[in-house]
């Protein structure tokens, strides 16, 4: 059995270095369309087309869009999506942050194909916002596990003895 759990964090992660990579190398709206997909598969703004119309619009001082945190939308989450090869630092995070109380949204997500680096994860610990970080890993890991761009392969079921059926056989 642990043999064949090695062998399937293996494959998964293969397939997670192989979605990053994708994300990385396509384009920007092709990104936003797996930001507003993940969202969505996650819980957040109620269907796809409803989170299309408020994802994805640009100059709007370093808030990508804006989702509803529940179906209802009884509260707005500020979403920030950059596709990076370089870790993001701290300053970034922190203007992120500034935009966020220009528009006195106390929730935020910040999604990035690359890295945070420590001073950035720290900042967040520290200010009154509620600002999710999410890299490069997490990212795949949540497409991974919501299903997003990607699909069964092949399926085992492993089968053990089934002890209720065999009690009092002895």
């Amino acid at each position: 059995m642990d043999e064949l759990k090695r062998h399937y964090r293996l494959l998964k992660q293969s397939v997670m270095d192989e979605l990053l990579e994708r994300l990385r190398t396509g384009t920007p709206s092709f990104f936003e369309k797996v930001v507003v997909d993940l969202m969505v598969a996650m819980g957040y703004g109620g269907d796809v087309e409803e989170a299309a119309g408020v994802l994805g619009r640009t100059g709007d001082g370093g808030v990508v869009g804006v989702i509803k945190e529940d179906v209802l939308g009884l509260d707005m989450i500020y979403v920030q999506a950059k596709r990076w090869e370089n870790s993001v630092m701290r300053p970034e995070v922190q203007k992120y942050a500034g935009s966020l109380e220009g528009m006195r949204a106390k929730k935020g997500v910040f999604i990035t194909t690359s890295t945070f680096s420590n001073g950035a994860r720290e900042y967040v610990d520290m200010i009154e916002k509620k600002i999710v970080l999410i890299d490069g890993e997490q990212l795949v890991d949540y497409m991974f596990r919501y299903g997003l761009g990607v699909s069964p392969a092949e399926t085992f079921v492993v089968k053990r003895v089934d002890e209720d059926y065999f009690a009092g056989s002895e």
